[in-house]
């Protein structure tokens, strides 16, 4: 509050771009209490929810970067290394290369909607060299805008209540983890069972 109270929308930006580039300062947290804040007329909703959305964005641009730089040819040899070990191989990456190919797009929009994945998404787009300009952008632009949107409502909503959506959100998060760990672990256990 110190900062926004300071700074203003540069707060705003500053606060949310650190939350989705995952340092400690989630945007759960930030987005409901800038809602409150609107909610109290310390801030306007509109230029709060596009401060919020350029933010998340740059952190996306970030991410997609980290995947340019990685690039599939790195990857593939790292995975190359790993086939030793049978739990991976690379046919799995291609699997997952032609299921991002066709729905690319949607896995972008759906990610930018779910706690703690957003900006990380990216990374698989950066590794695809999917175009930055119209698709990358687009599908970002419109999954970040719905993310903040929707937070800063809820919190601007639930008034003093505002703190209500970190919980859920966290909950949503902690399901979504334990799903992916419960996955990881379907899957080594299956690739485990074929090698025995």
């Amino acid at each position: 509050m110190d900062v926004v109270h300071s700074f203003g929308h540069v707060g705003v930006f500053v606060v949310v771009l650190m939350g989705s580039l995952y340092l400690p300062v989630p945007t759960e947290l930030t987005l409901p209490l800038f809602g409150f804040l609107v909610g109290q007329g310390r801030l306007t909703f509109v230029p709060v929810v596009l401060t919020a959305t350029a933010a998340r964005v740059c952190a996306a641009l970030v991410f997609y970067s980290l995947g340019l730089r990685i690039g599939e040819a790195r990857l593939r040899r790292l995975i190359g290394r790993a086939e030793r070990t049978k739990l991976v191989f690379g046919s799995d990456l291609d699997k997952a290369s032609a299921a991002f190919q066709r729905h690319g797009g949607a896995a972008i929009l759906i990610g930018h909607l779910i706690p703690g994945v957003g900006a990380l998404i990216s990374v698989p787009a950066g590794l695809k060299r999917m175009p930055v300009r119209w698709r990358f952008l687009a599908f970002t632009l419109i999954g970040c805008t719905l993310w903040t949107a929707t937070l800063v409502g809820l919190g601007w909503t639930l008034g003093k209540r505002w703190r209500v959506v970190e919980v859920y959100a966290s909950f949503v998060g902690l399901a979504l983890l334990a799903a992916l760990v419960l996955g990881v672990l379907w899957f080594l256990w299956r690739r485990w069972r074929l090698r025995g």
